[in-house]
This record gives C-alpha cells, structure tokens and sequence, in this order.
C-alpha cells in the first residue's frame, strides 16, 4: 500500500493512550499516531498541554486503508469511544486536553463527517459537545505516549479492555463499495 493511497483523519477521544490503542485494533488502521491539535502554540510538551493554557486536544492521528475502511466506519467505531456529550471529560480524566474532536484535513471528508454527527445525535440525549472542525495544527507528543498501551500493556486506560476486543473484531463490510 503505498501512503498516497492511504487517507487519514485526527480524533481527539480524551487520554490519547486508549483511543490510540482502539483504534489500533479496527482492520484498515495502518498507522497511528498521538499528539496534540488545534491549540494556539508551538510545538506544545505533555506539561504544557496539561496547564489547559494552550488550547491543544490530546489527539490520535489515524492512517487508514479506504479499500478496507471508511471513514463513516471510523466515525461509528470513534462515537462507540466515546460520551459525545461531555464537555472537557472523557471516563476520570478532566481539562480541555481530554475534550473531543474530529478534525479533517480533506474539504471532501467533511460530508461524511457532518452526516456521522447526524447519526449520533438521533441516538443520544443532550447535545453533541464533539468538535467538527479542519485541522489547524498537529504536533507530535513525545516518544513515550506512542503506542503507550503497547509498551504498558498495565497502564492507565479510560477505555474499558472489552472496547478493545470489540475493535478487533469490527470489519467494515462496506467500504469495498463505497
């Protein structure tokens, strides 16, 4: 597979660690990587992001095949991740570092992404507090929050182990004809 092949999407889900390692587990997931979106500085440390002075979203940057997956797909999986109604939270973890956002690179995704919100928001109470916007700026975190799970496999995790389980087990059956 060669990477200009490959699309990609930002999904800030809270702790970057879990939400790394789901979407890890889901078939047509090539690569990912975390670190921190849309704030209003440069090049941002763990430290600094934890202040909530910088504005930035612990954010998984996710690599995908769309022979294998889409985006819709991604998007379902993501929204089963996550309270798309809580606002700075996700599981204990609090600060505008854990809010949650889907954030685009590609005009032509948006679409897709505003008729997946449509979707969750038939299915939930109160008001979707999920970002939906184009990607302003994604800085890499530092090495030790890559693949963190992976490399802890006892660490911390917002995300439940089943979530895990039920991510490797999802197949996006329709992204052949989409």
């Amino acid at each position: 597979m060669e990477k200009d092949e490959l699309k990609e999407i930002y999904l800030a889900g809270g702790c970057f660690w879990g939400t790394e390692h789901y979407f890890k587990q889901i078939d047509g997931v090539v690569d990912t990587e975390v670190g921190y979106a849309n704030g209003r500085t440069e090049n941002p440390t763990y430290k600094e992001v934890c202040t909530d002075k910088t504005g930035f979203a612990e954010t998984v940057h996710v690599m995908y095949d769309p022979a294998k997956v889409s985006l819709k797909f991604l998007l379902e999986m993501y929204f089963k991740a996550i309270d798309p109604t809580s606002v700075n939270r996700q599981g204990h973890d609090t600060g505008t570092q854990y809010r949650t956002g889907v954030y685009y690179t590609d005009k032509d995704d948006e679409a897709v992404i505003n008729e997946a919100f449509a979707d969750e928001q038939k299915h939930i109470n109160g008001k979707i507090a999920v970002e939906n916007l184009p990607l302003r700026n994604f800085y890499k975190a530092e090495d030790y929050h890559q693949n963190y799970l992976d490399k802890n496999p006892n660490g911390y995790c917002h995300l439940p182990q089943s979530l895990f389980e039920f991510a490797r087990k999802a197949r996006d059956n329709r992204a052949k004809t989409q």
